[in-house]
């Protein structure tokens, strides 16, 4: 304890690292703070209470998750960054199967700053579309105590003021996440989403116990918890690292390689984006059933079959993730270009030809590492509907596993990175000094 006391106080001797800590928290205060300004015209409290009651475990139930409840609140941050992070996604899919958008991938600098533009755009764009549903859905949402949006309100201002706020509110996150990359600690954009989903974890927990049977199985559902998340922890740092040589090149009176290095192949290479992928496809189908409200056999259907807690749903849901494991592993690391670079730069794996012998060879451990990396994934979407089962509440149960803990554990190890490259540049002791934290090394 007194270790990491020392640690605390080592954060606050510099300067700097003090300073963009203070800055981080600050933006992430304004970020909750535009969470809870409510969009004029909307009945926050009706739809609330519409969410809680009928949108767990659904798309807007999720949704609600990333964005720190600011889409039950209607907020005018009711979009989150989700826009933004879509844009990227399509980018980056772009980036695989599109010439122009490879060539500015290989651009350097220049390259990045285009693809930063593009993504802007891009999120823009998705924010007024997904804008303008979130309008629809409130104006034909409505409740027992009357309709979400009053009929003297409804109108065209009213959806274009609500569509301009929500793209506004979108663009300002995303501009206040660039600010956090550039001047504060971490990645921004993910200690939004952060921040967001925290938020509902101290409720989640005094809801948990409130409904608690037994105290003691409340304590070992918290000792699971645990394990869990020790975990996730380690999948998401564990690596395959493959020894590459280097041959010695004598330039002048200059001796050039001769070292050995490593390519660090991940377990989860792909990171949450399966999950996020196979959860987009599996509401299709309870979106499509929204369209036939009045058929009996419809509702059975999506009762027994597609439903959130349903095996049915999570036994194709798993297999789905397991597929996107692999699929996206395929487009975020290319051996074939590895290999080609190992070969320019004077590289060889012992014991493997250079070229395409490396590439297979590459391409055989990642896709053997890959197969545990995404069954993990799999069991740890399919974990909160398991909790559910066992008697816990669905909104605690979200911290068990899926997109939510991942994306915690994800940004919580990269914050703790950056701190860490800090300290150990100004020769202070780093919160892992006796522990393994990957990027130590």
């Amino acid at each position: 304890m007194s270790k990491l006391t020392e640690t605390f106080q080592n954060i606050f001797k510099i300067q700097e690292l003090r300073d963009r800590l203070f800055f981080t928290a600050a933006l992430l205060v304004v970020v909750r703070i535009g969470s809870h300004i409510t969009l004029p015209g909307v009945d926050a409290k009706l739809l609330a209470d519409t969410i809680r009651t009928s949108s767990e475990g659904t798309l807007f139930g999720l949704y609600d998750l990333f964005v720190g409840g600011a889409f039950s609140n209607a907020a005018v941050f009711a979009l989150g960054i989700m826009p933004y992070i879509s844009a990227s996604i399509v980018i980056q899919l772009l980036g695989a199967v599109v010439p122009y958008f490879q060539k500015l991938q290989k651009e350097g600098e220049d390259g990045r700053k285009k693809i930063t533009q593009y993504t802007r755009y891009g999120t823009v764009f998705i924010s007024l579309l997904q804008g303008s549903g979130v309008v629809v859905k409130l104006l034909n949402t409505n409740t027992p105590g009357g309709p979400i949006v009053p009929i003297e309100v409804q109108g065209f201002g009213f959806a274009f003021s609500t569509v301009l706020f929500l793209t506004a509110g979108t663009v300002f996150m995303m501009w206040l996440g660039e600010q956090i990359t550039e001047r504060g600690v971490g990645n921004g954009i993910s200690l939004i989403i952060f921040i967001g989903i925290i938020a509902r974890f101290p409720t989640s927990v005094i809801d948990e116990f409130m409904i608690a049977q037994n105290f003691i199985v409340e304590l070992v559902i918290l000792a699971l918890m645990g394990l869990v998340v020790a975990a996730v922890v380690l999948v998401t740092q564990g690596t395959r690292r493959i020894p590459v040589q280097y041959a010695k090149r004598v330039v002048g009176r200059k001796v050039y390689g001769g070292v050995t290095q490593y390519i660090p192949l991940r377990v989860n290479t792909a990171g949450v984006m399966p999950i996020i992928f196979a959860q987009a496809i599996m509401f299709v189908p309870s979106v499509i059933f929204s369209f036939f409200p009045e058929s009996d056999f419809v509702a059975e259907l999506n009762a027994n079959w597609f439903s959130y807690d349903s095996w049915f749903y999570s036994i194709v849901y798993g297999l789905m993730i397991i597929f996107f494991t692999y699929f996206y592993t395929a487009i975020a690391f290319n051996p074939k270009d590895v290999a080609d670079n190992m070969k320019k730069q004077g590289g060889f794996i012992p014991g493997i030809r250079p070229g395409a012998h490396t590439s297979e060879f590459v391409d055989n451990i990642l896709t053997k590492i890959t197969l545990p990396g995404s069954i993990f994934l799999a069991v740890v979407a399919i974990l909160p509907t398991v909790m559910i089962k066992m008697g816990v509440t669905p909104s605690f149960a979200q911290f068990f596993g899926g997109t939510s803990l991942l994306i915690c554990v994800g940004v919580a190890l990269d914050t703790l990175q950056q701190v860490e490259s800090h300290l150990l540049m100004r020769h202070y002791d780093g919160f892992m000094k006796s522990g393994k934290l990957r990027g130590r090394r």
